[in-house]
Parts: C-alpha cells; sequence; structure tokens
C-alpha cells in the first residue's frame, strides 16, 4: 500500500513557528550532513498554504462558469423548465462528487505537492504521463476555442454598439476586425499567464465573476423588461421534450468542468483540510448552480456572453503543470521529496519557456484559423469527461475502495461516477462520429464540447 499523506489540519504557520520546527529537526552539526527531504520540505516552507477561501472559491467558479451560460438555456429549449432544472442539480451533484473524491485523494499526496501526476502515480503508474498529456492537450484546447470564438464574436458586439449609438461615421477596418481584438486581448492576457500561483489570479476571477453577474442582471432585466423592437418571448413549457435533448445533454455535464484546477488550489489554499475545501467545492459549485438556473429561467439570449465569461490565464496554468510533467523536462531546480514525481516548484527557465511555447502557439493558431471545431469537439468531450467523472472515480476506489472499513456507499458511489463518465464519453465520441460521417458541423450545442 502506498504511504497515506495528510492534509494540513493546524493553521497557518507564521514564520516565527517554522523556524522553531525547522531549528528542533535540524541536527547541530547540520554542515556535516545533509537535510533529508521532508526537512528541506519544511525549511522551504512548502507545507503551508498561503492562499484564501475568498480567493480559492473565486478561482474555481471562475473555471467553473462559462459554458453553462449557452447550455442551460437550450437544456430548457429542448426539455422544459423543469428537466432543465434536474439535470443541472444533477450535472452539479456529479460534478462536485468528483470534486470531492480528488480532494480526498490530493490528502493521500505528498503535502502541497497534489496533482493528477502525483495522485496516478499513487494508484495508475504506468498512466500517469499519459493522463497529464490528456489534460494539457484539454487545457490547451479551450484557450485556442475562446480565442477564436472571441475573434468572431467581437467585430459584431463593436457593429451592434454602433448601431446603437446611431452614429452615422463609419467604422475603421481595424476595429471590425477580430484579429486585432484577440491582439489586445492578448496583451492583456500575456502578463497574466507568467504568474506562478494560480492565487495570484484571484482578482482576474474577481473581474471575470463580477462580468458574469452583471450578465446575469442585464439578462433578468431584460427578460421582465423587454427593450423596444426586441422579439417577443417564446412559449414557456414545464415539460417539452425535442430531439436535441438528448444530444444537449453532455453539454450539461461540461458546464461544471473545473478538476483541472482542484488541485492547485488544494496546494495553496491555507490550512487545507477536508472541511474547508468542502465549503470552496460546494460554495463554487452551488454558486454555479444558481447562475445557470436563473439562465436556464429567463435566459433566451445568453449564448452571445459565455465565452466572455472565462477567458483568462487560469487555463494556462494547469496546462502548464501538466505539460511540464508529461514532458518530463529536467530541471535543476526539481527536488526529490518523494517517488511521487519532481516537485512542482519550476525553474525560471522552465516556466518562462513552458509558458511562452503555451502562449505562442495558442496565439498563432487563434489567429490564423477561424474553425477548428470538429478537432476540439473531440478533444473537449473526452477530455472533460475523463477529468470530471472518470478519472476521480477510478482514483478514489483504487485508494479507498479496497479498505474493509470504508463506507461501502462511497466506494459505490465512486464505481457509478466511473460508469456515468464512461456513458457520456461513449456517447460523445459516437456523435461526434457520426457527424463527421456525414459531413455535418456539430450544432450550437455540439460546439461547447471542446471546453
Amino acid at each position: 500500500m502506498p504511504p497515506i499523506y495528510g492534509a494540513i489540519e493546524t493553521t497557518r504557520q507564521d514564520p516565527a513557528t517554522l523556524d522553531n520546527v525547522t531549528n528542533s529537526r535540524t541536527p547541530l552539526l547540520a554542515s556535516s550532513s545533509r537535510s533529508s527531504p521532508d526537512e528541506e520540505v519544511i525549511q522551504k516552507g512548502v507545507l503551508d498554504g498561503t492562499a484564501q477561501m475568498a480567493g480559492c472559491i473565486g478561482n474555481l467558479s471562475n473555471t467553473l462558469l462559462g459554458t453553462g451560460l449557452l447550455a442551460f438555456p437550450m437544456a430548457m429549449a429542448s426539455g422544459g423548465l423543469i428537466p432543465g432544472i434536474f439535470t443541472c442539480v444533477f450535472s452539479g451533484a456529479t460534478a462536485g462528487l468528483g470534486l470531492w473524491f480528488l480532494s480526498r485523494c490530493a490528502a493521500q499526496c505528498p503535502p502541497r505537492r497534489s496533482s493528477f501526476f502525483a495522485v496516478a502515480q499513487l494508484t495508475y503508474p504506468s498512466f500517469s504521463v499519459l493522463i497529464d498529456a490528456a489534460i494539457a492537450i484539454k487545457c490547451f484546447g479551450v484557450s485556442i476555442s475562446y480565442l477564436i470564438i472571441i475573434k468572431g464574436l467581437m467585430p459584431s458586439v463593436v457593429r451592434s454598439l454602433h448601431y446603437v449609438s446611431h452614429s452615422k461615421s463609419e467604422l475603421p477596418w481595424w476595429i471590425v476586425s477580430g484579429h486585432f481584438w484577440i491582439t489586445v486581448l492578448m496583451s492583456i492576457l500575456v502578463p497574466l499567464c507568467f504568474l506562478k500561483r494560480l492565487d495570484s489570479l484571484r482578482h482576474t476571477s474577481y473581474v471575470a465573476l463580477f462580468s458574469v453577474v452583471y450578465v446575469v442582471i442585464i439578462v433578468v432585466a431584460c427578460h421582465f423588461r423587454p427593450p423596444e423592437g426586441s422579439a417577443e418571448p417564446g412559449e414557456w413549457h414545464l415539460v417539452h421534450f425535442t430531439p436535441s435533448f438528448i444530444s444537449n445533454f453532455p453539454v450539461q455535464v461540461f458546464a461544471f468542468t473545473c478538476a483541472q484546477n482542484l488541485f492547485p488550489i488544494y496546494n495553496e489554499l491555507a490550512s487545507n483540510t477536508q472541511e474547508r475545501m468542502n465549503f470552496v467545492i460546494g460554495s463554487s459549485i452551488g454558486g454555479a448552480m444558481v447562475t445557470y438556473e436563473v439562465m436556464l429561467s429567463t435566459s433566451k439570449v445568453a449564448a452571445e456572453f459565455g465565452p466572455f465569461a472565462q477567458v483568462g490565464p487560469d487555463i494556462v496554468h494547469p496546462c502548464r503543470n501538466c505539460l511540464d510533467k508529461a514532458l518530463a523536462l529536467p530541471d535543476e531546480d526539481d527536488d526529490d521529496v518523494s517517488v511521487h514525481g519532481p516537485a512542482t516548484n519550476m525553474s525560471e527557465l522552465k516556466h518562462v519557456v513552458l509558458t511562452s511555447g503555451i502562449i505562442i502557439a495558442g496565439f498563432t493558431i487563434a489567429y490564423f484559423v477561424d474553425n477548428l471545431q470538429m478537432v476540439l469537439s473531440f478533444v473537449g468531450s473526452t477530455g472533460s469527461t475523463t477529468i470530471t467523472l472518470i478519472l476521480p472515480g477510478l482514483f478514489y476506489y483504487k485508494l479507498f475502495g479496497t479498505r474493509p472499513d470504508h463506507p461501502r456507499r462511497l466506494k459505490w458511489a465512486s464505481v457509478g461516477l466511473t460508469i456515468y463518465g464512461f456513458v457520456i464519453f461513449v456517447f460523445c465520441l459516437t456523435y461526434n462520429i457520426w457527424t463527421v460521417s456525414r459531413n455535418e458541423e456539430p450544432g450550437p450545442h455540439i460546439k461547447s464540447f471542446l471546453v
């Protein structure tokens, strides 16, 4: 059985306390003997995080929100209000269960060094590199897809604002160019992408969440007081199933995808006890549920705003970390603290090289390519299902399911989550293959599989 590591149960340590602990465990003749790996970790202060609850909730919520603004209004249109509410709650509950499983698995890793790679080393070491490579590709695809969507939508937004202003002057060509807008966007995002800690992005997450709240308020206000000249609202149905309900359902599953940032949040959260992690997970999933339910019940225009809610460097962070493990790049600053892989601290050179590569490759593809929808739909649908449903169930059962004293309901819950994930995986893959065979482009609901 692999060694068991616990979460830090104490509160955040101050430097004086940390020094006392370090001094009490350091030999008197320190110069003649090298400190053990555990002592070195303590000396570096890795055993304690600095991120606060609000920042962790903001980052995880920002990773969540985006796709659901597009998915759940479609759920109501294709199934009715009651089925839409039910599928939203069910999708959020299954995603929350997967996050809880991952948080329990994170506590089995070396302190403050949890990751998909570390958990895979404890459970399925032969597939650890493959898992990290898949997650890196998925996150990279998400970043490209949002840039492409922004490039396509911003010219329409500018033209709409110009029309509303009743201006008679012609717009300059560059301001209605999608290439101009993604260049402006990247100039803002590039410095943020080089930040090493996810908690450093909490302020950008707050801004993104504020924009989501703003959009929700506008949509609700327009629902009750439609602007002059707007189309009449469609009929409301409590239950109204259409053929697109089945094909739209997996998108609702992906609307709660945020597992790629669960481990960084666990590593950085101050006093990362299970109770505090439960609060972070519950607040994020619960907040997303409420937001989606409001949009589901009132929105017919939310699809236009979905992509703007989640464009940010928080996607680069897990992509860079997973790419580091997948490529197994040598690093003189790596510390062999355990058999579970190198430390999460990269050297400056590696950090700059990986981040620059992700930014340059993503920007280049988004700048010159207008449609990667089919490729990204395969990558996104399979990747999202894997990290949200399949891996959490498999990891948890491998680490806890074989323990005779472990609650049976949790064992069966992990098995059920894994089976459910494989069903969604097969359905998405089959649907995409069927779409390719008919030489069709995915519909609007399938397009959001890429996130």
